[in-house]
């Protein structure tokens, strides 16, 4: 792209009182289209989820007093009018489909909050055996990795994996193993923001390649103690070998990455030192400032965020307490007493205005390329319409105006007759992961993307 004579050079100070300040991106600097790893020029295509437990407020119509509390609107259609738990979504109704209808078959008489583990894998857990299937997340990054950093982001307000039922991660490999989610925020920063991991490209190189020795070392000596195995033991060490070629694969590609510069950033504005007891919307927002710039900076185009576990686990099933003076989460699903859906309602509203602040700093944020909500793709919802209800998943799509989405209206399926695999099909076709099938599905969602 050539150069005008009013273009300003990226890197353009402006300097006084001997103080210099980096001027943000302006259109004046004509910054080139982004170009990727693989020489790609094209604009990215993105995909995140963000989860909440336990399901939502459903009062009946009959309910006079607390039927504006209903998560659902009362209406399908373009003419439909938010309820008080989605109000706060009212600014963005030509940005978002709320959806109604829609659950995974498998799922819906399995334990309510196994339901959680299933949400982006629509695996089949009935039974006694727990064999997940691969999430939605990792097959668009098994096709998207070649242009980023890492493969997907993979976030929870807990840490880790959690267990068979009350997992603490959205994202399962392609054996349905779950894969850990990280939920530090510093060490988030640190780990994918500092340059070079905070060392010099050299040393950085150095630890990497010394880390890639004792994983070959590691892969060699495991086929000799392989043959010394009894049948269980192999089981074993292959799902232990299977997380090492993980790590070793990982170690590759941050080899690739170290001569590619990352895009400049500001996150002067994410506070990496908020306590979760403390200020539960300020944490939570902490976590969402650095999904935009992990966004922002290209370091990955997918990302799943479990706000909160099930069943009243963790952290999360704090937040109303702290947030608005309510009982548990987990506990007020279970609540009979008079006024309990207004509760439950205004916890939804809680959770529901952080979704707002997502796609509001989605939508204000730039890159090359525009908004970067204009080309992501946005899932928020839950796995149950109300705790131990695994049908009517309450879920909103944001997102996707450059890449063909019309947003606007209140959709609802035929309950128990449309999967959600469906819309999962649909969702991967349209950030550029050609799909025909995924678990259950029958088909692509067409009405809605």
């Amino acid at each position: 792209m050539s150069r005008k004579p009013w273009h300003l050079d990226r890197r353009t100070f402006i300097k006084g009182l001997g103080a210099a300040c980096m001027l943000p991106y302006m259109e004046a600097m004509g910054m080139p289209k982004l170009i990727d790893y693989n020489g790609s020029s094209t604009a990215p295509k993105r995909l995140c989820f963000l989860y909440f437990p336990n399901g939502v407020s459903m009062p009946s119509m009959d309910n006079l007093k607390e039927k504006d509390w209903s998560w659902f609107p009362h209406t399908s259609g373009k003419d439909y009018n938010f309820t008080k738990p989605l109000e706060a979504l009212a600014p963005y109704k030509n940005d978002i489909s709320i959806l109604g209808g829609l659950s995974h078959p498998n799922s819906r008489n399995v334990l309510g909050h196994m339901a959680g583990d299933t949400f982006l894998t629509a695996g089949d857990l009935r039974g006694d055996k727990y064999n997940n299937s691969i999430s939605v997340d990792q097959v668009a990054a098994h096709k998207l990795r070649k242009h980023t950093r890492i493969p997907s982001l993979t976030i929870s307000t807990d840490g880790g994996v959690g267990y068979k039922s009350r997992a603490s991660t959205l994202s399962f490999d392609n054996t349905g193993k779950a894969i850990p989610s990280e939920h530090r925020q510093r060490e988030i920063f640190e780990r994918y923001f500092s340059p070079n991991g905070g060392t010099t490209t050299l040393e950085r190189r150095k630890s990497l390649q010394q880390g890639k020795k004792i994983v070959d070392l590691v892969l060699e000596d495991s086929k000799r103690l392989k043959k010394r195995l009894g049948y269980n033991d192999k089981s074993k060490l292959d799902e232990y070998m299977t997380s090492l070629n993980r790590v070793e694969e990982q170690v590759a590609r941050n080899e690739k990455w170290l001569d590619v510069p990352m895009k400049k950033f500001d996150a002067s504005r994410i506070n990496l030192s908020v306590d979760a007891t403390v200020d539960p919307e300020a944490y939570l927002r902490s976590t969402l400032d650095l999904m935009v710039l992990g966004f922002q900076t290209d370091l990955t185009r997918v990302m799943t965020y479990m706000m909160a576990r099930e069943d009243g686990m963790g952290f999360g099933d704090a937040f109303p307490k702290l947030a608005l003076g309510l009982s548990g989460h987990h506990g007020m699903t279970h609540d009979k007493r008079e006024g309990h859906f207004e509760r439950q309602g205004k916890y939804d509203q809680w959770l529901t205005k952080q979704y707002a602040y997502f796609l509001e700093q989605m939508k204000n944020t730039n890159d090359e390329y525009g908004s970067l909500l204009d080309n992501t793709l946005v899932l928020y919802g839950s796995a149950c319409s109300s705790t131990h209800n695994a049908t009517n998943c309450p879920l909103v799509l944001a997102g996707g105006s450059k890449l063909g989405v019309k947003h606007g209206s209140y959709t609802v399926f035929e309950e128990k007759h449309e999967p959600l695999s469906n819309l999962f099909v649909s969702m991967l076709n349209t950030v550029g992961v050609p799909t025909e099938s995924f678990a259950d599905s029958s088909g692509a969602l067409s009405a809605v993307l």
